[in-house]
């Protein structure tokens, strides 16, 4: 079984999203005849933790952490001028893990006879320490993994770097991409811009997209619920261009028109949030009673939440570049076998919903279309008529273990030579 190098900055016990994609790799890579080693960061400081995520990890798989040296994450007198210090950090604020770790890097590649590593940004440091390690060690194959786009990052077009630091990493993302050997994105889109914005070939440009993972539902009750009110639940963060505003709206005009009628609704927000902020807007629109901020829970606990729901809804800002990429969690909300209340702009996530037959799309600036999709399943929800006809066929595409043999055959295709 051939050993594969897995360097991942964000890897349980870390939570949240970023984490999703690299676990699960690791836990079905063995199926494919590799053995991954994980090269990560200590989570002492780190601001999320879900334990439960590490039972991913398969009995015996080596995990080196090293030192986080992670600025945003200090505490007490010196935590203000720390954060500030993390923003203009280039990359990023894991740079000093980079540094601080490479050595340790280069010790555990040659005394496990590595000859292939993997990196996953965010963070792009994670990217960074694979060009380190190719050129110490040019006959090693190095996978690149952009689970989001780098420059071109939507959110990083909102709030563009200046014009220095926005070349620095140009020059960084180009070498990343020249360098390596087999390059992967999260959509088909991704890659195309990289490819487009970089002016390269893409001859070796893979696409790999997030999934589910059949495992995680085991045991899971999928009855459809007997809620007493009409149940919505949202899973994931709310940040940047990604605001719940025009789905709020929608819910508040709904009431005001008397469609939906007192005491039948409960949307649930499950995900890390500034709770003040977000509960103050809620209150604002008089929906106190209607909405609850359940806030961060483990993975496991987060699916249960979405098989208690009527409908799951999904969110994702427009702007430049959202046609990019698929909101994480319409992968899992696929095997759910509950109705999507899809809140999209024009892109591969609108298109992914309408294909797999998940749900409805309303435009993200829409507010008139969410209210119809909202009244629509309100109404058949009091009928008991809010069924569930997806597309299994095209869901089955995104289970985690057969994206996890799609990455062995790159892995494959990057041994050829060496692989005993």
């Amino acid at each position: 079984m051939e050993k594969v190098l897995i360097i991942a900055n964000q890897f349980p016990p870390m939570g949240g999203s970023g984490v999703q994609r690299s676990v699960k790799f690791v836990k079905h890579l063995r199926s494919f005849s590799y053995e991954p080693v994980v090269f990560t960061r200590e989570t002492t400081g780190a601001k999320l933790i879900d334990k439960t995520l590490l039972e991913d990890v398969p009995q015996g798989v080596n995990i080196i952490r090293t030192k986080a040296y992670e600025p945003s994450e200090m505490e007490g007198i010196l935590k203000i001028p720390f954060k500030v210090i993390s923003k203009i950090m280039i990359p990023d604020s894991a740079r000093i893990w980079f540094e601080k770790s490479k050595k340790q890097a280069l010790k555990v590649i040659k005394e496990n006879n590595i000859k292939l590593i993997y990196t996953t940004s965010a963070p792009y440091s994670d990217h960074l320490l694979g060009l380190y390690i190719k050129r110490k060690v040019p006959n090693i194959k190095w996978i690149v993994d952009f689970r989001d786009e780098w420059t071109n990052n939507p959110y990083t077009l909102d709030n563009p770097h200046n014009p220095i630091r926005t070349k620095i990493e140009k020059n960084m993302e180009k070498k990343v991409l020249l360098e390596a050997d087999y390059l992967i994105t999260n959509t088909p889109v991704m890659r195309d811009n990289f490819i487009k914005n970089n002016n390269i070939s893409g001859d070796n440009f893979y696409v790999i997209p997030n999934g589910y993972d059949e495992e995680d539902f085991f045991n899971m009750d999928f009855t459809k619920p007997n809620n007493k009110k009409f149940t919505m639940v949202y899973t994931g963060a709310l940040y940047g261009r990604r605001k719940p505003d025009n789905f709020f709206n929608a819910i508040k005009n709904l009431k005001e028109k008397g469609i939906i009628e007192k005491n039948s609704l409960k949307v649930k927000l499950i995900g890390n949030y500034h709770k003040d902020k977000l509960q103050s807007q809620i209150d604002s629109l008089n929906l106190t009673d209607d909405i609850e901020i359940v806030g961060y829970v483990p993975h496991n606990v987060c699916i249960k939440h979405q098989l208690s729901s009527d409908a799951l809804v999904l969110i994702e800002g427009s702007g430049v570049g959202a046609n990019a990429f698929y909101t994480g969690k319409i992968f899992e909300y696929m095997n759910t076998k509950r109705p999507v209340l899809a809140i999209l702009p024009d892109g591969v996530a609108k298109d992914l919903v309408i294909e797999s037959k998940i749900g409805i799309v309303a435009n993200t600036d829409n507010v008139l279309e969410i209210e119809n999709i909202i009244k629509e399943y309100y109404e058949k929800w009091k009928k008991n008529s809010l069924n569930f006809e997806p597309d299994f066929n095209i869901i089955q595409k995104f289970e985690r273990k057969r994206l996890t043999k799609e990455l062995a055959n790159i892995f494959d295709k990057a041994l050829k030579f060496t692989k005993s």
